[in-house]
């Protein structure tokens, strides 16, 4: 049994392979949570993946609270699942490699969840980046945040538009919800969403301020990906809201415009 430290305490998980390129920002941002002592911030950093000089990047942010562990696993979501399951922190979030947190990400999702306790998780604005960390795809932003005046369980199950970087989950919801579906390959995330959404909903944190940044890069599961990431999305929308729902019509029809938009954009990549 895990012991539990006392709040705030954020515990972040970043699964790795083959992330060398990537991984410095990712460290950079979660150690820069802990400026200023308004939260503690625990980092397991798990690489599943060869000796790419990952191990050398995380020596340079070496911390009592921070731990690389190289070892094999069967996928990003069983990681994330195992390095929760190691987790010490009352709040709980992942953090890709390839990923960032903004200044203060931490404190103010903590804040947002402690001024509503019955609240699973908490979310907030996320850009896309590109892989120079330029912010691409400004109109998915914008339509993904369009949503969130109308956020509850029937828009969520109609749309996908919490960004995963940007979510804290309180720890006693994901401990209700259970670990990632590692038969997912893309929408693992969503499929948490649903099922945390039984567990008290989510807030949005407020303010304008990013809480992270998602990179997407041609390569990258998103990038890649899309259209599977749709089509399981759909799929874990009806299992959740009933084939037939009214909110899972209307996610299969919104699906369909997004990947039609998606397939207009490939060529451009950005």
């Amino acid at each position: 049994m895990v012991e539990v430290a006392p709040e705030p305490f954020v515990t972040v998980v970043t699964p790795a392979f083959r992330a060398a390129r990537w991984i410095e920002g990712a460290l950079r941002t979660v150690a820069e949570q802990r400026e200023g002592g308004r939260v503690r911030v625990e980092h397991l950093v798990l690489d599943g993946g060869p000796n790419d000089g990952s191990a050398a990047i995380a020596a340079r942010f070496a911390h009592p609270d921070t731990r690389y562990v190289r070892r094999p696993d069967a996928g990003p979501a069983d990681a994330i699942s195992r390095g929760l399951a190691e987790a010490r922190g009352s709040f709980l979030a992942w953090l890709n490699a390839d990923d960032l947190l903004a200044p203060g990400a931490l404190a103010r999702s903590v804040a947002a969840l402690a001024r509503h306790p019955r609240a699973a998780f908490s979310f907030g604005r996320c850009p896309i980046v590109d892989a120079d960390g330029r912010e691409i795809r400004r109109f998915v932003t914008r339509f993904k945040e369009a949503w969130f005046p109308l956020s509850c369980r029937a828009a969520i199950r109609t749309l996908n538009y919490v960004s995963q970087p940007s979510v804290l989950i309180r720890r006693s919801a994901w401990e209700a919800a259970g670990p990632l579906r590692t038969d997912l390959r893309a929408a693992w995330d969503y499929d948490l969403w649903l099922r945390l959404w039984r567990r008290g909903g989510a807030v949005r944190v407020p303010g304008r301020e990013p809480l992270a940044f998602f990179r997407w890069t041609p390569d990258s599961i998103s990038g890649a990906n899309y259209e599977r990431q749709f089509a399981e999305e759909l799929a874990v929308a009806r299992a959740d809201a009933g084939r037939l729902a009214p909110s899972a019509l209307l996610h299969f029809l919104v699906a369909r415009g997004i990947v039609f938009c998606y397939r207009r954009m490939a060529p451009h990549r950005s």
